[in-house]
């Protein structure tokens, strides 16, 4: 008897181990691991990944057979099966939701099967199933279970292809197509027939003569000449027959040109060869590329991974904003063409999963996608890139809370294959890591063309501000004037959207607030509400104060859209887009925007953070910061971090081409070692001054660290619960663990429910691991009473 172990679709900590179920005769040597089935569990049919199959089984009773099959073969690889053990292990969560995690979101939704004949000759040998069709929809209530057999048979030898068409999110899209419906012999004698000035006829012969089986696209047989009367013509003799064929989606808005490598100057040259000899060596190591901003990190990346496709391997490039993908994926696809594969959540479903399809068939061997792209389904990957590796878009936020650098190094120790983690401001971790040894330093530290880094200004707007109320200074406003007057472009970097930060009464000083969360609402102009960005929570802007009826109520802090609106009344003639969640919300938005800047039909860019790394505009000779103090208000121990990294991205912006840049930050911290740095964007300073205060604070990178956070929609139940767990913690840990807290959250109450928090600080704690699991253990039975703990192993702030 065969046996299969799987893991069902319950998330909790008592389901979190494979349970078994005997495998029908007819399914013997069939199923998979990597394949999803239906299965009885308790009085109910569930689904659940096959994660292995045995002989025998350790269960002494009788076994519950699989119901059905949900899949026709695998969509998890074996080496993502193993990788979602090791990911529920390290970040407390349930294997369950790992795997899921690692689909497209199309294919955790309802979707129907289609099975397609790869050849006349199978649709022959199969008349059972095809009926004469080339493509027939799936429905395992249509056969019996030796059928059933010989469709599993089919697909894994390769004559019969399953593909899924999703119900929910996206239809297959079903385009008009025609087949060659004469034999060779046929062909040959009605040409005799045709007029040799029949050119169209002639070529549709031919082509059908080359690739009998071939079912030809209308705007493919188009572009070859053949014309649609024609078409109509050979379908009435009898020729050709028509058909639908399925049209695969294409996530990539334009074609790309092809390009050639580009003279590597000799620091590129040393890390190429330094990643090569890895590539080849088929070692895991781990590089940290540290380059200033325009030093042709991303041609390094390039020619790297053209190393490893040519010695017949795959490469996977991560990025971490949506906003830089249209750049990075147009210059990797200009270099590999259709080797190319993308994948980002700004995608529909359909095209998601249509990219899925060609990376997990083998079609796609470069993927380049956002943080989820670490799952994609790629094999004998050779190379894996984390450009921009220390933006904190690379955590995820919820279940499971991964750290993709993390799992990028799980897959290249699984694939014996080398990391580049790139940046020109890297992680403290990670340049610690290079300064032990246990990651390998690569450095750029000179700008392509040697153009010289901008010159940076940095204004005290405490000074600013005694001689006028505006948000630009007055040297930020002369230097966009005179760019304006040169037809150069700018970029104005103002890391808070909405219109403003609040509304206050100016009598008694009401200030809306959110009524689902404790934090004041934020001013949308364009749609005429008060918004909150933590639960969604809108409401009408009020004309009169709700507390005195006072009409003295106004806004205060200034957001992107109030700077747009600035702007465009200081430089009517200026042509201005903004850039940042509001604008970006519809499909290709992102792309059509950053196409609009880069074609100089427009002269400012302004937004959040979204426009501060990776664009590269030759163009843009002036960056203005608005509101350099942002983070530092934040109570985090990585505030200074984030800083300095996002003023160091934003002015590599600035004077990337021939012509010299300017940047001008305003502050009203202008001697804060942040801000200092990051005029000089003196890294090596910044990391020695850093590094003392985290060793001061014993904080990461000296420490290790885990965060526990409650929540539930009573505080008092709350306060109880991480009363208790802290309790238990310290029975658990030795004295040299540092546990803070309970505390509560910067934001305490989100969406009607409380969160507090503990953190524990350690360097070694052997126990550890246990006693968080058994928290784990402990908090399912506790979930009955709403109170819900999660554990963030490595988190990214303490707020």
């Amino acid at each position: 008897m065969q046996v299969a172990q799987i893991i069902v679709d319950v998330p909790t900590r008592q389901t979190n181990n494979a349970y078994s179920y005997s495998i029908p005769d007819h399914l013997v040597d069939q199923i998979e691991p990597g394949m999803r089935v239906q299965v009885p569990f308790g009085n109910r049919k569930i689904t659940g990944f096959v994660v292995g199959i045995s002989d025998e089984s350790s269960y002494d009773g009788k076994l519950k057979p699989i119901a059905s099959l949900v899949d026709l073969s695998p969509v998890i690889n074996p080496e993502l099966l193993d990788l979602a053990s090791w990911l529920a292990d390290q970040t407390y969560s349930f294997q369950i939701s790992c795997l899921q995690t690692m689909l497209p979101g199309g294919m955790r939704t309802k979707n129907k099967k289609k099975l397609i004949a790869q050849n006349s000759q199978v649709i022959d040998q199969f008349p059972e199933i095809f009926h004469g069709q080339q493509e027939i929809d799936y429905n395992r209530q249509q056969y019996d279970n030796a059928t059933l057999s010989k469709i599993l048979a089919g697909q894994k030898n390769g004559d019969i292809q399953v593909e899924y068409d999703l119900t929910n999110h996206a239809r297959p899209i079903m385009l008009k197509a025609y087949q060659g419906n004469l034999n060779a012999k046929q062909v040959d004698e009605v040409r005799q027939t045709v007029r040799k000035n029949a050119v169209g006829q002639l070529k549709l012969l031919s082509l059908i003569k080359q690739q009998p089986d071939t079912v030809f696209l209308v705007s493919d047989l188009a572009s070859k000449g053949i014309t649609s009367s024609t078409l109509k013509n050979a379908e009435a003799k009898g020729w050709v027959v028509a058909k639908l064929k399925r049209h695969i989606r294409n996530p990539f808005m334009r074609p790309a040109k092809k390009s050639q490598p580009l003279q590597l100057n000799a620091d590129q040259q040393a890390a190429v060869s330094s990643i090569d000899e890895a590539i080849a060596a088929q070692k895991d190591q781990v590089f940290l590329l540290e380059g200033v901003t325009g030093s042709g990190k991303t041609e390094v990346y390039l020619q790297s991974i053209a190393h490893a496709l040519s010695l017949g391997r795959t490469a996977l490039m991560l990025v971490p904003e949506i906003t830089l993908t249209p750049q990075i994926v147009g210059r990797i696809r200009s270099r590999f063409g259709d080797q190319v594969a993308m994948l980002h959540s700004a995608m529909s479903s359909g095209e998601r999963y249509d990219e899925w399809q060609r990376i997990n068939t083998g079609k796609a061997k470069v993927v380049v996608g956002v943080r989820s792209a670490i799952f994609a389904p790629l094999q004998n990957i050779g190379l894996i890139i984390m450009d921009e590796e220390h933006d904190s878009s690379y955590k995820q936020a919820d279940n499971p809370r991964y750290q993709t650098r993390d799992v990028a190094k799980w897959r290249a120790a699984y694939n014996h294959c080398p990391v580049v983690l790139g940046s020109a401001t890297p992680s403290l971790e990670s340049r610690a890591r290079a300064m032990k040894g246990v990651y390998e330093l690569l450095s750029l530290p000179h700008r392509i063309n040697r153009q010289a880094l901008p010159h940076v200004s940095i204004i005290d707007m405490k000074i600013e501000m005694a001689k006028h109320h505006e948000a630009l200074s007055t040297q930020l406003k002369d230097a966009i004037q005179v760019r304006l007057d040169k037809h150069e472009q700018i970029i104005l970097l103002l890391n808070r959207r909405g219109y403003s930060a609040f509304l206050m009464c100016r009598d008694c000083g009401y200030v809306p607030r959110c009524p689902n969360c404790d934090i004041s609402l934020t001013m949308h102009k364009d749609t005429h509400t008060l918004n909150c960005h933590y639960c969604g929570h809108t409401e009408p802007i009020p004309t009169v104060c709700p507390q005195c009826h006072s009409k003295r109520i106004g806004f205060y802090g200034m957001g992107s859209q109030q700077l747009e609106e600035q702007v465009k009344n200081l430089f009517p003639t200026a042509r201005v887009l903004r850039m940042d969640v509001d604008t970006t919300r519809k499909k290709g938005a992102h792309e059509a925007i950053i196409d609009q800047f880069g074609a100089h039909k427009a002269d400012i860019l302004l937004g959040t953070q979204m426009i501060a790394k990776g664009l590269d505009f030759p163009e843009v000779t002036l960056v203005g910061v608005l509101n350099a103090d942002s983070a530092l208000q934040f109570p985090d121990f990585r505030s200074s971090e984030r800083t300095f990294e996002l003023l160091t991205q934003v002015s590599g912006r600035s004077g990337r081409a021939d012509k010299s840049g300017e940047v001008i930050i305003q502050t009203f911290n202008p001697d804060h070692y942040a801000i200092r740095l990051a005029k000089t964007q003196d890294y090596e300073k910044f990391y020695a001054t850093e590094m003392r205060i985290r060793h001061d604070g014993k904080y990461p990178p000296y420490y290790f660290t885990v965060k526990l956070t409650g929540n539930s929609a009573s505080e008092n139940q709350t306060v109880s619960e991480m009363f208790g767990i802290l309790n238990f913690l310290k029975k658990q840990l030795s004295s040299n663990a540092i546990i803070l807290g309970p505390t509560p959250k910067v934001i305490t109450r989100i969406n009607n429910q409380y969160y507090y928090q503990i953190i524990i600080k350690y360097r070694k704690e052997p126990n550890l691991k246990a006693a968080l699991d058994d928290i784990l253990v402990q908090s399912q039975k506790k979930q009955r009473r709403g109170i819900q703990i999660a554990i963030d192993n490595e988190p990214l702030d303490f707020m």
